[in-house]
């Protein structure tokens, strides 16, 4: 078998801080914010992933000498990536409803 690559680690690094992020954020929040989303789960993650583009389009426009104080582009795209997890989860019946 071979060594894994310098990428294929950078790829199982972040997708392990993406996995640990979503787990801690469920725990936090629940499923009912997805699976009871006004629209559907579907809509609500559509609406929430929209957010967090127009976040990092807002983001990137500013001059990166000021920092954010809320929330950082890498903290959006973490949130994005996991948005996209939850969506898959949702297709998949694989999200829980209670």
């Amino acid at each position: 078998m071979n060594e894994p690559t310098k990428f294929e680690l950078d790829v199982l690094t972040i997708t392990e801080e993406l996995s640990d992020l979503l787990i801690s954020k469920h725990n936090d929040y629940g499923p009912k914010n997805i699976s009871q989303s006004p629209g559907g789960p579907l809509n609500g993650l559509r609406v929430r992933m929209w957010d967090k583009l127009a976040r990092i389009n807002n983001l990137t426009s500013y001059n990166f000498d000021m920092a954010p104080e809320h929330e950082s582009i890498e903290d959006s795209f973490k949130d994005l990536a996991n948005y996209a997890i939850i969506g898959l989860m949702v297709l998949r019946e694989k999200w829980p409803t209670e």
